[in-house]
């Protein structure tokens, strides 16, 4: 079956349970309502199909309403964190060109409008509408010259929508991801791949199990957020979601409310499982999907099992949308503890092969996991060479290293290239290393991961131009401004020059020498 995502939504049970947040309950025929509202506003404001316009919220209904509303109009919804700061947001509204922007100013007292007055005009240029959505009536106006300023609520109030939904093959969501470039890559997807991806999710984690019910608390900016909640809707397992994720509440929710499913990175069951005392704290949990992140929690599905916590480790990225595969249930702790897993839908497929000479490799041979698959992402949007670079034969290349272990089971060892898991996210060293380089103290930069206690953490070393002083405390402060917080450096250090070898293809900066020197500094922090 090929629907698009508004066919998809109405398909739903108008009574289905769909949403709670706070003490607000939604039906999918409430989301689908709102939905066809929220289209019918973005119309009037002159919106039209193909336009991009960025979702820049946390956890909430809304969020939801928008990413359909869109998906009616034809329009392409651009995710963007919360967490992210002026330099970021330059690039994804600037690049992506996007008509619209929907916000929340009053949300965790982020300074929204000190972010985008630290964006450059000329990244703002597209940008005609500033959505506004706020939840209680004393939030402050906000502004922003020469953008028009329009309620959510207004927008929400239209008439409901009635024009001809965009078909399937519409374009409909855009995520920025990391690679080996400065600027992330835009992943952009079609709505028949969503749609298909949320339905095998639905079956593959059991969600259309009745009396299931999701945890909520991933972001839905992000692949791995935002498939749980497709997921959740295609399997009518109600969603409890949370604005933003706190363990200590998050575990009550679970506890209390009976969540039946849950999924986040390794750090994030760590801490739920440090929120509650009891020896069993989730007796109604089924399982807890987990991606690894962080290399010191590696006894964590030992310590969740003595706890009644089935931990199952599982893989995604945004290129194929998270919650591609999962390592079964039934397995011993000591292989659910890997990453990859069994392919979820039953159209996908997976290969290892050799990164340089692409030659399909056996069963336990490392080499690089290639993916095939309904979920694949459509494009890399606005960059034509990178997606035609990102297949060969038809397979995604993933750049993950990895092991077949089964014809539908594989596993994940480590990224091929060298790319950061900070704070949960998959991060560009290069994009860290740019920011540095724009300071006028520093000639050049290089940014290495390392473990800080449990925390995966980043170590910027840096060049200082010549006659400059650099100081630690000012680096920070100077990432701070322009990065979300989980990308600043954890520590700033001054290098005379960046060890280097030679080779075949010129000389090459030795990161691994940097990154045993980052590990020393921080056995020593």
């Amino acid at each position: 079956m090929v629907d698009s995502l508004t066919q998809f939504l109405d398909a739903l049970p108008s009574d289905q349970h769909a949403v709670d947040y706070g003490t607000t309950r939604l039906t999918a025929g409430d989301l689908a309502q709102a939905s066809r509202r929220v289209a019918a506003g973005l119309r009037q404001l002159g919106l039209q199909p193909g336009d991009r316009i960025a979702l820049w919220l946390p956890n909430i209904p809304a969020w939801l309403e928008c990413f359909f509303a869109c998906a009616r109009l034809g329009a392409i919804a651009v995710s963007v964190n919360t967490r992210f700061r002026s330099h970021e947001v330059e690039d994804i509204l600037g690049r992506a060109g996007c008509r619209a922007l929907v916000l929340w100013p009053g949300f965790k007292a982020i300074d929204f409008r000190g972010i985008l007055d630290a964006v450059p005009a000329s990244a703002l240029a597209a940008l005609e509408h500033v959505i506004v959505y706020t939840e209680t009536p004393d939030e402050a106006p906000f502004t922003l010259p020469g953008k028009t300023i329009t309620p959510y609520a207004a927008v929400r109030a239209a008439a409901e929508d009635r024009a001809e939904p965009a078909p399937a093959t519409a374009r409909c969501v855009i995520f920025t991801t990391s690679g080996t470039t400065k600027a992330p890559k835009f992943v952009c997807h079609a709505q028949a791949g969503v749609v298909r991806h949320a339905r095998d999710v639905a079956v593959g984690f059991g969600l259309a199990v009745p009396g299931s019910r999701v945890l909520q608390a991933l972001p839905l900016c992000g692949v791995f957020g935002f498939t749980q909640a497709l997921g959740a809707l295609a399997g009518a397992a109600p969603m409890r979601m949370l604005s933003l994720f706190d363990a200590t509440e998050a575990a009550r929710v679970m506890h209390d409310e009976h969540v039946t499913h849950a999924n986040g990175g390794d750090d994030m069951l760590d801490r739920l499982l440090a929120a509650r005392p009891e020896a069993h704290p989730f007796p109604a949990l089924k399982f807890f999907g987990y991606a690894k992140f962080n290399p010191a929690l590696d006894d964590l599905v030992t310590r969740a099992e003595a706890r009644g916590v089935t931990a199952c480790g599982l893989y995604g990225m945004s290129e194929v949308h998270a919650l591609y595969a999962l390592q079964p249930r039934e397995l011993p702790a000591e292989e659910r503890a890997k990453g990859g897993g069994e392919l979820i839908s039953p159209d996908a497929a997976v290969r290892i092969c050799d990164p340089d000479t692409g030659r399909e490799l056996p069963a336990g041979e490392h080499g690089e996991i290639e993916l095939k698959g309904p979920s694949l992402l459509l494009e890399y949007f606005g960059d034509a060479e990178a997606t035609r670079a990102a297949f060969r034969d038809g397979w995604f290349r993933t750049g993950d290293l990895g092991y077949l272990e089964g014809p539908r089971r594989f596993c994940y060892v480590t990224r091929i290239g060298d790319v950061l898991r900070l704070g949960g996210f998959l991060t560009s060293p290069q994009e860290i290393e740019a920011v540095l380089e724009t300071h006028p103290a520093v000639q050049g930069a290089q940014v290495v991961g390392g473990t800080l206690g449990h925390e995966p953490v980043a170590v910027a070393f840096v060049v200082a131009e010549s006659g400059q002083d650099l100081d630690e405390g000012a680096l920070r402060d100077w990432c701070k401004a322009r990065l979300a917080g989980y990308k600043v450096p954890r520590r700033f250090v001054r290098i005379d020059a960046f060890p280097t070898t030679p080779s075949a293809n010129g000389t090459k900066i030795q990161r691994a020498k940097l990154r045993a020197m980052a590990a020393e500094l921080l056995a020593t922090a």
